[in-house]
Order: C-alpha cells, then sequence, then structure tokens
C-alpha cells in the first residue's frame, strides 16, 4: 500500500515528505495505520548522525494507532484493535526468553539497522529507480501515516482512551518509569534523585511518587520544568547552574540517596550522581554516557554501583498496560507533558524538544479523508 512518510536524509536535513510503498504484513506482522506518535531524543540522535542508522530512513518510535490488518502467524490482535508500537526484540535469546527483551542479543540490528531483523526491508521508494530507504526504526518508522510493526512489540490497549497521548508509553515514559519500578524496584521510604526532567526524567519522577518514595529530588537547569516536577511529585528541587549538585543532595538528605537516575549522559553528572549516593546506593544511567566519563574505582567503595539501563528494563505487553491503567485513573498524567503538532509541522515539533519549550512533542496524523484529498 501506498503511505506518506517524513523521511531523515541526513544531519542538518530537513525531514522529505514522500510517498512510499508498504509490503503488506508477513507472517508476525501487523499493519498500524498511525493516529499519533512521540518525538524522542533517539529520534533526534539518529537524524543528526549520532546513531548508527541508515539514511534515508523513516524515523518514529514511539507511535500509536489502529491494526488494519494482521499477518496469519498473528491471533491475538484483529483489525481495529488500538495499539501502542515499543522497541523490536527477536524473542528468542536467553535475554527475551527470560523477561529482558530490552537487552535482546539482537537489539542493535532489530532497531537501528533499517531493516527487519533478516535484513529485508518492507518499505520502498516508488519507480523503478527510485533510491532505496531504510524503515523498521525501532520495529515501526511511525514518522508516517502507516507502520509495519511485528507481534513482539505492538502493544493492545484500551479503546475508550485517547490514542493520541498514549504513544510515549511505548518509549520515553516507559523508559523513566521502568527505570524506576523495575530495575530500582523503589518503594516506600526510599530516596531518589533525578538528574534532567524532560520525558524520560518526569516518568521516572512520576513513578517514584507512586512508590510511595520519601524523597524525590529533581535536578534540571529549566526553572519551568523544575516548577512542574515539583507539581508532580517532587519533594525538592536542584536547579543544577545555582548549586553543587552532590553537595545539596548531600545536604538534603543527610547521607545521600539510595538512588540517582541519570537521563543526561553528561560526564560531569555522572560524577555528581556517585558523589550524591549512600553506601550501596545505584546510579542508572539512561543514555549512554559521554565518551570522556570516567568513574574511578576508589568512588565505587562502600557498595555503590553504576549501570546502563534501556527502556526501563520493560516487557512492553506487560508493564504498558499498567502505565495505561495508572493514567487512565489520573495517577501518572502524561497528558500533562504532552504537546501536539500536526504531522507537516514535524520540523516545529523538533525545534521545541531541541530548545526544551515542549517536553513530549506529540504528532498527529491528519484523518483519511484529508490525506485522500492532497494532491
Amino acid at each position: 500500500m501506498q503511505i506518506r512518510a517524513a523521511v531523515s536524509t541526513g544531519p542538518g536535513e530537513r525531514f522529505a515528505f514522500e510517498n512510499l510503498q508498504l509490503d503488506e504484513p508477513r507472517g508476525d506482522e501487523v499493519l498500524v495505520r498511525i493516529v499519533a506518535t512521540g518525538i524522542c531524543q533517539t529520534d533526534a540522535h539518529a537524524r543528526n548522525g549520532h546513531l548508527p542508522v541508515p539514511q534515508p530512513i523513516v524515523l518514529g518510535h514511539e507511535g500509536a494507532g489502529v491494526v488494519e490488518r494482521v499477518g496469519p502467524d498473528v491471533t491475538d490482535l484483529r483489525p481495529g484493535d488500538h495499539v501502542v508500537l515499543s522497541f523490536q526484540a527477536c524473542g528468542g535469546c536467553p535475554q527475551c526468553l527470560s523477561g529482558h527483551p530490552a537487552y535482546c542479543e539482537q537489539a542493535m540490528p532489530a532497531n537501528f539497522s533499517g531493516a527487519r531483523i533478516d535484513g529485508t526491508r518492507g518499505v520502498h521508494r516508488i519507480g523503478p529507480d527510485a533510491r532505496p530507504v531504510s524503515g523498521h526504526f525501532f520495529g515501526q518508522s511511525s514518522f508516517a501515516t502507516h507502520a509495519l510493526a511485528t507481534r513482539r512489540n505492538t502493544v493492545k490497549v484500551d479503546r475508550a482512551l485517547p490514542l493520541e497521548l498514549l504513544g510515549p508509553l511505548g518509549c520515553g515514559f516507559q523508559t523513566g518509569a521502568g527505570a524506576v519500578l523495575n530495575t530500582f524496584s523503589v518503594s516506600a521510604g526510599d530516596t531518589i534523585a533525578i538528574f534532567g526532567v524532560g520525558a524520560v526524567g518526569f516518568g521516572a519522577l512520576m513513578a517514584a511518587h507512586l512508590a510511595g518514595a520519601a524523597t524525590i529530588i529533581a535536578v534540571d537547569v529549566n526553572p519551568q520544568r523544575l516548577a512542574l516536577a515539583a507539581d508532580l511529585g517532587a519533594t525538592h528541587t536542584v536547579n543544577a547552574l545555582e548549586h553543587e549538585v552532590a553537595k545539596t543532595i548531600q545536604e538534603i538528605t543527610g547521607a545521600g540517596v539510595g538512588y540517582v537516575l541519570d537521563t543526561t549522559g553528561r560526564a560531569d553528572m555522572l560524577d555528581n550522581a556517585v558523589d550524591a549516593l549512600r553506601p550501596l546506593g545505584r546510579v542508572g544511567l539512561v543514555a549512554g554516557g559521554a565518551p570522556d566519563s570516567v568513574v574511578p574505582a576508589a568512588k565505587l567503595a562502600f557498595g555503590k554501583t553504576v549501570s546502563g539501563i534501556v527502556q526501563g528494563d520493560a516487557v512492553p505487553q506487560l508493564f504498558i498496560p499498567r502505565l495505561v491503567e495508572l493514567f487512565a485513573s489520573g495517577r501518572f498524567p502524561v497528558d500533562r507533558l504532552i504537546r501536539f503538532y500536526d504531522f507537516d509541522d514535524i520540523e516545529a515539533a523538533f525545534a521545541a524538544a531541541a530548545s526544551g519549550e515542549a517536553v513530549k512533542p506529540v504528532l498527529r496524523m491528519p484523518p483519511a479523508e484529508e490525506r485522500a484529498a492532497r494532491p
């Protein structure tokens, strides 16, 4: 079928809107009409050449939409189902089979190769002499009117809820909330600092509040975001431009926090994160780390640990419905973090994300009748 997609053509280039050809779903695949899709920093990193993705490529990995067709091997989804799309995994490696698909052995080809895990591509430019285009970003490529996903990264959700608000549960909010609830297992009375209150940081903050953490410290340089963090559950806020971060956290807690989630990827903030820990404290990194990041072994005395966290160590089919229920009950108010943009305004949405003007930009696709009327 023919779809309309925003194609990333290279660093510094504007998105190119193109009509592309999308294959019919194979055995385990699901054809989804995209209703809305979030914009994540990973999309920006891929677009800017900071991630090993082949360009030109259709990006987008926080899609939400309606199932239109399913492959013959898909028995638990049907046309008309409302779904959220998440990351891709092979489903058969030891990590996948043990309930940790975010650490899949095929994670890089499954999510960043621009193709299916077997190397084939289901999206094509039109015409015999057209240059190839890549897709299958995170197993979806949702910066398009339609996406091919698989049963492994497609999660059915309640049809009564607004789909346009649910897409970011597939990555950004899942990553933050999962880091707190799955990886750290934060519980009542615990102490945590969150470095960077973007979408991932806010997901973590709201989850820590839900878990009953006694001390939740939000660290950022944006006063408006810090004010919102206080409104959404932070017990303390620290402006990193005005205070010595680790020293201030130590003063607030007396002995340091049990957990630090660093979403910034900055070397100086990693140093602050380790210094802010109490004995046996844990630092989790969700943004990788700067190449010059170094943690001296002596700083890890008294049982402190630093580890990476991918996708909040979530099993999407289990965790996303949990987040959906929390949102529906008003306890995970992602709607307060979302700003909508028309699909055609994708450049403005990326600019708002880069400047910090919008916590979570979400692109809404035009209705089918409007798409049909386009020349």
